[in-house]
């Protein structure tokens, strides 16, 4: 076997490696988190919208600041934010 397959043989059982630990990683933690019965925070988040102005420009209006639900998890669970995301993201902009 050339260097060159055996480069490609390792590169793939890395990758297949990884996908399958991101995968056991993602089940488990959507285990734990249903096991747990769904358990829910909530973290203070400063609301903005960015409104487009002409010439390329945007306005930034303060929409006040919230409690929004997230999850204890590692990853997002039922369409809520890991609370450790909110945590470092205390800022949410939208855009219209």
């Amino acid at each position: 076997m050339t260097s060159t397959g055996l480069i490609w043989k390792w590169t793939r059982w890395v990758v297949v490696a990884l996908l399958a630990a991101f995968i056991a990683l993602y089940l488990g933690d959507m285990a734990v988190y249903k096991l747990r019965g769904s358990p829910q925070g909530r973290v203070h988040v400063d609301q903005t919208i960015v409104v487009p102005l002409k010439g390329n420009r945007q306005e930034y209006d303060y929409l006040g600041a919230s409690d929004v639900p997230c999850s204890v998890s590692i990853f997002s669970q039922n369409g809520e934010d890991a609370c450790w995301v909110l945590r470092r993201n205390k800022n949410r902009a939208t855009r219209m």
